[in-house]
């Protein structure tokens, strides 16, 4: 078999040379150097015993020591790992998904006593030294490390150190290559799908991010910007500039706002339409990309031995060394998403490096990657259609999940990420959104639930329905007992709802008083009870199953008495996000409660009546799910082919653009 060489991956550094990501890309911790990494012998090494001893914990590099994207100056005495996230080598996921079988380090550096370190680690988080090479008198070194994969099958990096001697070194340039058959030697090209609404600022500063790096313009065929906000993105100040970068590969589509679903399905459908790219990825408007990881994901799944969905990681905007996302399954049982159970979420790596953290070495595999950044295959959309027109929440879980039906894998690939907003900093479970929660959840797992009657969906959903009607979250309550009803009704509406749900959502809800909220702390009446607290305690949270049966029981009793009257004019409690539990707010007839991000509040009050008729129909509701859930789940699945069709989103998008006489 003919062989060509190919990059997999290179050493790359913050563009920006902001501090905050540093320790992502090169570190340089309290690691001490290792005797036979240095020149020159005992008499060297006892000349040089000071740069022995381990650094202080948090000194890192000076900003000037990054030269440019790919060369970073090593002052002398100084150790730097390049075992980082951005720059380590994921060998097991290589190993587990690709034809490669053996990687080819190369690493130039320049500098009398410069030495390279090579390492690999195992599933287990520990670490080996694999080889080394020094720089000769010469000055100027260039080495390669030829490296098996074959260890690799739970997990596990390679990764290399940077030595300098008596004087300073630069880092050249490093790369991580390999031979490939002929056939998988090109690249395959990409188009770029970013639905936008409303963030004109954040989509043009993301274009020009990309449109301004070469090598993600060496694969790219077309930029799209579905453009479904009111706030343009072409008006923005910066996107002349995002403009010039891009040049005839940026296109800017505007259609109505039918959602994230909608906006994907768009860069779907034009992508097949357009017939050329290999692959369509999706990005978020709100994020910070590293460019490379567009590279390093359309190269990874060139070379995977099966067509196969490659997505990224999220770490925080605001944090900007904390990972919020490590990779995603689904719970079939609850049929709900979630993080691995061998997976930390939040990890700061300027706390804690990749070569420290043990958990960081296994290999994780997921059911599907958020859109935020997911490249698919176009052959696979042929396959298995568009997304679900679901417009927000569900979209990108479903698709994971019906691919891998198909025998088709989804990657989440470390090296590969962006930033953006985490999810710890929204809880949009309770606003307008709750509805397209428990309407896309139901779906999904009608569609794909392995169990009879979705597992433990329909009794959970009951429970969650519950504990929102105690803590007097009344509008959550009614949008998803709506959501039940529509998804009971069938498949036939989801294209048609699109455009006209949200509203209808949104006005729903506004008829509720936990809905209604005011920025001005004083917009509400001071706090005042007709009782203290007994014995001057407030509820605690309850241990256990038990405790929380008991809890909800004795709650739900409450709700037969009438509001206490001084509760309809004065808050019994004023709450933090945080604190308002169901098992808190169902001890108060009325509380303000401030909103996640902290800059609003709502006044909750209780009402009896409105608690007898939604518990009434959420008992009626979740039986005739239960009930009906066989029939139903044959019902949506055999409208799917149909629903995720190029013709039945063809004439969605025709519907969803205003005509020049406003229709």
């Amino acid at each position: 078999m003919t062989t060509v060489r190919r990059v997999l991956q290179r050493v790359v550094l913050p563009a920006d040379r902001d501090i905050d990501v540093l320790p992502l890309y090169v570190d340089r911790d309290k690691a001490q150097l290792e005797p036979e990494a240095l020149p020159g012998g005992k008499d060297a090494e006892v000349s040089r015993a000071l740069l022995l001893q381990p650094m202080s914990t948090g000194e890192s590099l000076h900003p000037d020591a990054i030269l440019d994207r790919h060369r970073l100056t090593v002052q002398a005495g100084q150790r730097v790992s390049f075992g980082t996230y951005f720059n380590g080598f994921a060998a097991s996921y290589w190993r587990m998904w690709t034809v490669v079988e053996e990687v080819t380090l190369n690493v130039t550096v320049t500098g009398l006593g410069a030495s390279v370190i090579v390492y690999r680690s195992m599933a287990n988080g520990r670490s080996q030294r694999v080889e080394s090479a020094s720089v000769d008198e010469s000055g100027s070194g260039s080495f390669s490390f030829d490296l098996t994969l074959k260890p690799f099958g739970d997990g596990g990096w390679y990764w290399f150190d940077v030595v300098a001697g008596d004087e300073d070194v630069t880092l050249q340039e490093a790369t991580w290559v390999a031979e490939v058959p002929e056939e998988r030697a090109g690249s395959g090209t990409v188009t770029i799908g970013i639905t936008t609404m409303n963030r004109p600022e954040y989509c043009a500063n993301l274009l020009t991010q990309l449109g301004e790096d070469e090598d993600v313009q060496a694969i790219l065929d077309e930029l799209l910007v579905i453009e479904q906000g009111t706030q343009k993105v072409v008006d923005d100040p910066g996107f002349a500039k995002a403009e010039a970068s891009l040049g005839d590969k940026l296109r800017v589509i505007e259609q109505g706002n039918i959602g994230g679903s909608g906006g994907f399905a768009r860069a779907q459908y034009e992508t097949l339409q357009a017939g050329r790219s290999k692959y369509v990825l999706f990005l978020d408007d709100d994020i910070v990309a590293e460019p490379e990881s567009v590279v390093r994901a359309a190269t990874f799944a060139d070379l995977t031995r099966r067509p196969t969905i490659v997505g990224g990681h999220m770490f925080s905007l605001y944090s900007r060394s904390r990972l919020h996302s490590f990779g995603e399954v689904i719970n079939r049982w609850r049929f709900w998403w979630q993080s691995p159970s061998t997976v930390h979420s939040d990890w700061d790596f300027a706390g804690r490096n990749l070569r420290s953290a043990r958990w960081l070495h296994r290999r994780i595999d997921v059911d599907f990657n958020p859109w935020f950044m997911c490249l698919i295959p176009t052959e696979v959309v042929r396959e298995i259609g568009l997304s679900l027109p679901l417009f927000i929440k569900w979209d990108d879980s479903e698709y994971g999940v019906r691919a891998s039906s198909h025998g088709i894998p989804t990657v989440t690939l470390p090296g590969a990420a962006v930033w953006h907003v985490p999810w710890t900093d929204k809880n949009d479970a309770l606003d307008w959104q709750a509805y397209f929660h428990q309407r896309n959840r139901t779906i999904a797992a009608l569609l794909h639930s392995p169990y009879p009657r979705g597992g433990r969906l329909v009794r959970e959903s009951f429970n969650h329905q519950v504990k929102h009607l105690l803590a007097m979250q009344y509008s959550t309550a009614e949008l998803r007992h709506r959501a039940l009803e529509d998804v009971l009704a069938g498949p036939e509406k989801l294209h048609e709802d699109l455009l006209t749900k949200l509203p209808e959502v949104r006005a729903l809800r506004a008829e509720f008083d936990d809905a209604r909220t005011a920025v001005d702390p004083d917009a509400f009446p001071p706090v005042k009870r007709e009782k203290p607290p007994k014995r001057g305690k407030e509820p605690t949270e309850p241990r256990g199953m038990v405790g929380q049966m008991i809890t909800a029981g004795l709650s739900a009793v409450r709700q037969a008495r009438p509001a206490r009257k001084l509760s309809r004019k004065h808050p019994e409690a004023r709450l933090p996000a945080m604190d308002a539990r169901w098992w808190m707010l169902a001890q108060f007839d009325s509380a303000v409660v401030s909103t996640t991000d902290g800059t609003m509040a709502s006044w909750y009050h209780r009402d009896p009546a409105k608690f007898a008729d939604l518990m009434k129909r959420t008992v009626e509701i979740h039986q005739r799910l239960y009930r009906e859930w066989p029939e139903l789940a044959k019902h949506y699945r055999t409208a799917l082919d149909d629903i995720v069709s190029e013709e039945q989103w063809a004439r969605t998008f025709e519907s969803s653009v205003k005509k020049p006489d406003g229709s």
